[in-house]
C-alpha cells in the first residue's frame, strides 16, 4: 500500500502551492538552477523568455521560463545548508508527489539541479575569478547525518581520512563531517575542461567555520592551514561555500543529479576580495544555461 503523506508533514497552500517556496507542481521544469541570493534570479532568469510563474516568498524567488528550447527552473534559496533541506525536500514533493492524493508518483521523476554561487578560493589555482564545480563536498553542517541512506551515498573512506587530518577523531566538540560526490555526469556536463575541479567545503558558517577571524577567537586557529594542505586521490580542498554538501547529498538520496559551481569573490591565501562580482558572474550564468 501506498504512503499518504499527511498535512503536517507535506504542507500545501490552500492556491495548491508547496508551503515555503509557493511553487505550484506545474511550475516546475527538470533543470533547475540554484542561487543563494534572490537578487541573482532576475540576472538568470533575463535570459529566459516564455516566463510561465515569477513568485517571491521569503528568501525563495522562482522564475520558470525557456533558455533555447530548454524549460528552466530558476530559484534562490538563500544562505546555508538548512535552506537547501527546505528547498530539495520541497522540490522533490512537487515532482514526485501527487498533490490531490498525497502519495507517490508510481513513475520517479528525476531533476538536474545545478548551484550558481560565490566562494573563497583555497589554493594558488583558484584566484578572484576563477570557476569552480565541486567534484565532492565535505559539508559541515551535518545536514545529512539526519537521514537514513546516508552511508550508502558518501564516501566514507574520506570522511576519516579528513577527521584524521583535521584532528577531529574522539573529539566530541569537532564537527561531524560528510563527504559526498557530486553527480559525475553533471560534473562532465558543467564543468567539461575549462573549470577547476576539487574539494569543497561546505561551511555551516561565514566567519568562524571558515576560519575567519573579527573579534572572537577561534577554536583552532590552526584550522585553514590543515584544510588548505588536505589531499585525497589527487584532489585538493578548493574553495568554501556553504551549500553544496546538502545539495549534492539530498539529491544522491532522492534520485536526483546535482552539482555546484562557483565563482571565486574571495582567494584566502593571498587574502584578496573582488566586491564587485556581481558585474562579472553573467559568463557564469551563460555557461550553466547553455551546459544545463
Amino acid at each position: 500500500m501506498k504512503q499518504t503523506f499527511p498535512p503536517s508533514e507535506l504542507i500545501i497552500n490552500e492556491d495548491g502551492s508547496i508551503f515555503h517556496l509557493h511553487v505550484r507542481p506545474e511550475w516546475l521544469a527538470d533543470k533547475v538552477i540554484l542561487v543563494g541570493d534572490p537578487g541573482r534570479v532576475n540576472l538568470v532568469a533575463r535570459h529566459l523568455t516564455n516566463q510561465e510563474c515569477n513568485v517571491e516568498s521569503r528568501e525563495f524567488h522562482t522564475i520558470t521560463g525557456t533558455y533555447r528550447e530548454k524549460r528552466i527552473t530558476v530559484l534562490s534559496t538563500g544562505i546555508g545548508c538548512d535552506n537547501i533541506d527546505i528547498v530539495l525536500n520541497e522540490l522533490d514533493a512537487l515532482a514526485n508527489i501527487d498533490f490531490t492524493t498525497r502519495q507517490e508518483y508510481d513513475m520517479p521523476r528525476r531533476l538536474d539541479l545545478v548551484r550558481i554561487g560565490t566562494c573563497g578560493g583555497l589554493q594558488p589555482d583558484t584566484p578572484v575569478g576563477t570557476f569552480v564545480c565541486s567534484q565532492v563536498s565535505i559539508g559541515f553542517d551535518g545536514l545529512l547525518n539526519f537521514y537514513a541512506g546516508r552511508n550508502a551515498v558518501c564516501d566514507l573512506p574520506l570522511e576519516r581520512a579528513f577527521l584524521n587530518h583535521m584532528g577531529w577523531t574522539g573529539n566530541l566538540c569537532a564537527p561531524a563531517p560528510y563527504a559526498i560526490h557530486a553527480d559525475p555526469d553533471m560534473v562532465e556536463r558543467i564543468a567539461k575542461g575549462d573549470m577547476v575541479r576539487g574539494i569543497t567545503i561546505a561551511a555551516n558558517g561565514f566567519f568562524g567555520p571558515q576560519g575567519r577571524r573579527l573579534r572572537l577567537p577561534l577554536a583552532d586557529p590552526g584550522q585553514n592551514r590543515k584544510v588548505e594542505n588536505f589531499v585525497w586521490k589527487g584532489l585538493h580542498i578548493t574553495n568554501f561555500e556553504m551549500e553544496s554538501s546538502a545539495l549534492a547529498g539530498l539529491s544522491a538520496l532522492m534520485g536526483h543529479r546535482a552539482t555546484t559551481v562557483c565563482m571565486v569573490i574571495a582567494n584566502r591565501l593571498a587574502h584578496e576580495a573582488n566586491t564587485g562580482y556581481k558585474n562579472s558572474i553573467d559568463t557564469l550564468i551563460e555557461t550553466v544555461l547553455d551546459r544545463i
